[in-house]
């Protein structure tokens, strides 16, 4: 990444990643990644926000050579997952009267991912301060975003917040800035999604505190910087809210037909309601896509053929990752059909324990769909439909 001046003294010298595809080992990567890192000059002291990973260390320094930074005085750290804490070793390495500044816990977490001594560490408390001289860093504590040690840090003067994961996005750009409002809002969808939806209470609690700082850009560890901060701020504000969209999110896996059928079906006969319905075959599904259909789905139905008398494996990670992220969804079901019977539906049911949703009637049928099983779908889109209405969801 070329080092670019945010504003006077305060500098982008983060790495953009082309050419990863997936994070740890589980989220795809499409759009590649950044991890952005910022050099603040202050007239007596200097400080790096953040770094980068570990493989990427050596376009990092690269940076700041090119910067000619002779001294850094402080490595702030906001998180301390290796993605933007890994290179900090190497810094204290090059750097070696730097001193990590972070909080109690974030401190706890370096010591032991990264072996970092723990006289390194300068210790903050939620809302201190550090002056560099015509710059003041302030920091804010905001754990479960979405580690339990995170933090945000604000630099007063110039008005930028550096909230490291919060309100970023996997997206490689040459783009400085948020300029591409329509693809950033859907690489940050899909980040906030598959990162930090199972927060969302937290975050809501945390964005209160922001609102009541005076914020020019929002620079995060991932992505572009938002020049534009209300952009990314009302995005945030509405996927953290309770309110969800009139659609229907539909998890599915057929073996030999009779499911597919089903779902066929059952996406009809919600049409014919003036519901949207969005249909993943989990085994061609990109995760993130579903994930991000989660964000405002009034409506989850899974759908599986049973397998040695349980879900199809595939189904069960879904339901095992639909659980884990936590959306707002209101509304669960279940359709599906089996050879000679199993208990299918409780296997989803439990494994669905931490959505706040109302279980409505499932279908399940023996065997291959006939008129009545099609006439029970009908009955369950109706279910919907009123469930739905109730909700106001319509527009």
């Amino acid at each position: 990444m070329a080092i670019r001046e945010i504003k006077g003294g305060v500098f982008s010298i983060g790495v953009i990643d082309w050419d990863r595809r997936i994070f740890d080992e589980l989220i795809p990567l499409p759009n590649g990644t950044s991890y952005n890192a910022y050099l603040i000059k202050g007239r007596e002291k200097t400080a790096l926000i953040d770094t980068v990973d570990p493989t990427k260390e050596y376009e990092l320094l690269a940076n700041l050579q090119k910067l000619g930074v002779e001294n850094i005085d402080y490595v702030i750290s906001n998180h301390a997952e290796q993605d933007h804490s890994g290179t900090i070793p190497k810094i204290l390495e090059l750097y070696p009267d730097a001193r990590v500044v972070t909080n109690e816990k974030c401190k706890e977490f370096l010591i032991e991912l990264l072996l970092i001594q723990e006289e390194k560490f300068l210790v903050i408390k939620d809302g201190e301060t550090l002056p560099l001289g015509g710059k003041t860093l302030e920091f804010i504590i905001a754990p479960w975003v979405h580690w339990p040690e995170t933090m945000l840090t604000y630099l007063k003067e110039d008005k930028i917040l550096f909230p490291c994961d919060l309100f970023g996005s996997h997206l490689a750009t040459s783009d400085l800035y948020a300029i591409e409002e329509c693809m950033v809002y859907t690489s940050a969808k899909k980040y906030y999604a598959e990162i930090m939806m199972p927060f969302r209470t937290s975050i809501k609690k945390h964005m209160e505190r922001i609102d009541g700082i005076d914020v020019d850009l929002i620079a995060p560890s991932h992505g572009p910087v938002y020049h534009k901060p209300k952009f990314i701020l009302d995005a945030y504000e509405d996927w953290v809210s309770d309110n969800v969209k009139n659609e229907v999110i539909i998890p599915y896996v057929s073996m030999h037909g009779s499911t597919e059928k089903m779902v066929d079906y059952f996406i009809h006969a919600l049409m014919e309601r003036n519901i949207i319905v969005k249909p993943f075959n989990i085994t061609k599904t990109d995760i993130g896509e579903l994930a991000m259909a989660l964000v405002d789905a009034a409506t989850v139905v899974i759908a599986s053929p049973t397998v040695l008398a349980g879900p199809h494996p595939s189904v069960v990670y879904a339901a095992y990752l639909v659980n884990a992220l936590r959306p707002k969804t209101k509304f669960v079901s279940v359709i599906g059909s089996y050879g000679w019977g199993g208990k299918m539906v409780e296997f989803l049911t439990e494994t669905l324990t931490n959505l706040k949703s109302d279980v409505l009637e499932p279908v399940v049928i023996k065997g291959y769909p006939k008129p009545e099983d099609f006439k029970e779908l009908e009955r369950l889109a109706d279910k919907i439909f009123m469930k739905h209405k109730e909700q106001n969801v319509f527009k």
